[in-house]
């Protein structure tokens, strides 16, 4: 019989990075609105660029999962 820990770790993982992932996407996407109520003339600019950002937030915490699921699956 294989020990659980291994899967309580990748479960604590996959939440901890989704968790992470959730309150960063909120940052980006709190300092994009600020940041355009300041100049809404570089509302197009500071938009496309909170999307990059966010899709690299995003893109890490998938990565994340992924790496979980294998060490879950294992």
């Amino acid at each position: 019989m294989e020990s659980a820990l291994p899967l309580f770790g990748a479960a604590l993982g996959a939440g901890m990075f989704a968790l992470a992932a959730g309150f960063g996407i909120g940052k980006i996407g709190s300092a994009a609105m600020d940041a355009i109520a300041r100049q809404p003339e570089a509302a197009g600019k500071i938009q496309g660029a909170a999307l990059v950002m966010a899709g690299l937030v995003e893109g890490a915490a998938l990565f994340s999962f992924l790496i979980q699921l294998l060490i879950w699956t294992k």
